[in-house]
């Protein structure tokens, strides 16, 4: 029985007469983790800015079956549309600790936040060995994994993740896909934007190719490990 909880139809973006998305469509269902794939300039930020609320556009998206054309991006936040951006956007003089309670500033559950903190902390044993540590003096990996954690503590029902890979060495890679398999066995629901295919077919159950602004493909991991042009142009097995 399909349980969508995010729900992208014809959306359409421009910034000025230049049309950056044509078309998109795309599901994530509740307890899946979705991907998106396509080469760089795809549009594939583009279309995440518009579902988090950044920008306007033309079409409908969905989350949890509401529409959200009049919500802006913190209302979407409280509703648990929780965006890790490319860029990360830590606070560089915070420590760890501190950028994790800033994820977690506008909850009211002191308990689960705890909690929360705490299982942040076991998933990314990194980071508990660094609580007092500035985010600036830390590795790019690193980085990335209090990126994620600072997500996590907004307590998101949906988990947008922007190229989480990017640039990173693969010991670091390894811990990001541990930590992304974790979160789905849980129950977590992700949407995970990927030029990495290798690493999206890796983990997604079902993936769109985003190309020029427009999904080519949808299918299922299966479906796209068994198309010829997936596998060449992107994953490189011939």
């Amino acid at each position: 029985m399909r349980d969508p909880l995010l729900e992208v139809e014809d959306l359409d973006v421009y910034y000025g007469k230049s049309q950056a998305l044509d078309g998109v469509s795309l599901t994530v269902e509740r307890g899946e983790i979705g991907g998106i794939v396509g080469p760089n300039g795809a549009g594939k930020t583009t279309l995440l800015d518009a579902v988090a609320g950044f920008l306007d556009y033309g079409g409908t998206i969905r989350f949890n079956g509401r529409d959200v054309a009049d919500l802006n991006p913190q209302q979407l936040v409280n509703d648990g549309l929780i965006y890790c951006t490319e860029d990360r956007d830590l606070f560089p003089f915070f420590s760890v600790h501190e950028n994790l309670l800033m994820g977690a500033q506008f909850r009211e559950d002191r308990d689960a936040v705890r909690a929360d903190l705490e299982m942040v902390y076991d998933l990314f044993p990194r980071l508990d060995d660094r609580r007092d540590q500035e985010a600036q003096t830390m590795s790019g990996g690193e980085q990335q994994m209090l990126a994620v954690g600072r997500a996590l503590m907004g307590d998101p029902e949906l988990l947008v993740l922007d190229e989480p890979t990017l640039g990173l060495a693969p010991v670091i890679i390894d811990d990001i896909s541990d930590a992304i398999e974790t979160l789905n066995d849980q129950g977590q629901t992700l949407l995970l934007v990927e030029q990495n295919a290798t690493f999206a077919l890796r983990h997604a159950h079902r993936l769109s190719l985003l190309e020029s602004g427009r999904v080519e493909l949808s299918g299922s991991a299966a479906e796209f490990q068994n198309n010829d042009y997936i596998t060449e142009a992107y994953v490189g097995i011939h």
